[in-house]
């Protein structure tokens, strides 16, 4: 057998053939309990913890910055040792960890404790992404690009069902059941993902090639600067609203409106990167960067420009549909421009955004959410701008090495 063909089934020559589906279910899995339980769990409990558990509006942003912090320690953590990528071991260790960690939320009621538990969760959720994201391009690279769309879309299924547990429990229960039944979740979610295979190991030869091909291609160094601002921009307003969109719209609609526009994010997130990855085969990534970033920001704004329950589901929807496309986009841009290590800076500073939102809003907050939520949509809208600019002579026809992220 020649090595061509070799290379053409890795799959079957490591273990018995399963589908692609399979993989994509798993990984899913992973995301779900990772991000969209472990990480975004918080913004739906944070208004029953003001409310039930005396949590201040400060206190309430420092936890949530202390997640913050800890995913971008993860993410460098996962950048510096890429074998950790590639280990079961740190994947399943990090599923234990960040489900104790939402069990033992409402076990305390300091705030400095629940600030330690935050930055765990943040580091294993995203060590939890880095695994499962390498996995997925790694072994599906040669689908349909749908496919780890669908994967991707795993985030989403865990923000909609953790919604739904909170909109349910808040009728019937208090803050600590909450907490408890997010724990449960993850570990459901833990249990599927359990025997996904991580990225295996790079073949030889990968990083010369590519290396050649980059210094060989045209400097792309103003285009990745632009990109550069726009996703460091987006992380700074999208999490302002991943964090205080809930709070924000109970503010002026229905208890239930929070919870159940929280919901419809998480049910717009599962299909959104699928259908901007299909969209992309027909307009160019700078477009769709901008549009994306333009759709978002409209839905930021409207809970505190509008207000009411329609206002809220639009925004929810917009927002839901919108905030995983950027990431794939961005993502995607960057390493079409072949730029060095694209994938590691963007999302150093994305996280880094990330950090700088709930703090740039902190001192709002005594006033409500709604002032966040404006100044957020105007960050979402400079990051927009700043994507317009990616847009002038863009190199759509760049020759992109094959590489395993």
């Amino acid at each position: 057998m020649s090595s061509r063909t070799q290379r053409r089934f890795p799959a079957r020559s490591s273990g018995p053939f399963r589908s692609p589906w399979t993989h994509v279910a798993q990984a899913a899995a992973a995301l779900a309990a990772g991000m969209g339980v472990g990480r975004f769990i918080y913004t739906p409990i944070l208004p029953l913890m003001h409310t039930q558990a005396g949590l201040s509006s400060a206190a309430g942003a420092n936890v949530a910055t202390a997640n913050y912090t800890g995913y971008l320690v993860g993410a460098l953590v996962g950048i510096a040792l890429p074998a950790l990528v590639r280990s079961p071991a740190v994947l399943r260790g990090s599923l234990i960890v960040l489900t104790g960690s939402l069990v033992g939320m409402p076990a305390t009621h300091s705030t400095t404790v629940r600030i330690v538990l935050r930055l765990l969760a943040g580091v294993t959720s995203a060590l939890i992404f880095v695994v499962a994201v390498s996995s997925v391009l790694s072994h599906l690279r040669d689908h349909p690009a749908h496919l780890p769309g669908w994967a991707f879309g795993g985030v989403g299924a865990g923000i909609a069902l953790s919604g739904l547990l909170v909109l349910v429990l808040r009728s019937v229960a208090d803050w600590r059941a909450a907490w408890w039944a997010s724990a449960g979740l993850a570990a459901v979610f833990a249990a599927v993902s359990w025997n996904l295979r991580p990225e295996g190991t790079p073949a030889s030869g990968v990083s010369s090639t590519t290396g050649t091909a980059r210094r060989s291609g045209p400097r792309t160094h103003r285009w990745f600067t632009a990109l550069f601002a726009a996703y460091t921009l987006e992380g700074i307003g999208y999490i302002v609203a991943g964090t205080f969109l809930v709070a924000a719209i109970e503010q002026s609609s229905p208890g239930w409106a929070g919870s159940g526009a929280w919901v419809l994010v998480g049910l717009a997130a599962v299909p959104s990167s699928a259908l901007w990855a299909w969209l992309g085969r027909r307009w160019s990534r700078p477009d769709l960067l901008c549009a994306a970033l333009v759709i978002q920001a409209v839905g930021i704004a409207l809970p505190a420009l509008i207000g009411g329950v329609t206002a809220a589901l639009v925004s929810a929807l917009l927002f839901g549909a919108t905030f995983l496309g950027v990431s794939t986009i961005a993502l995607a841009a960057g390493t079409h421009l072949q730029f060095p290590r694209s994938v590691a800076l963007l999302t150093a500073g994305y996280s880094v955004g990330q950090i700088l939102g709930p703090l740039v809003v902190t001192p709002l907050l005594h006033h409500g959410y709604h002032q966040a939520l404006v100044l957020a949509a105007l960050v979402v809208l400079a990051a927009a701008g700043a994507a317009a600019v990616l847009r002038i002579g863009f190199p759509h026809h760049m020759a992109v090495a094959r590489t395993v992220p």
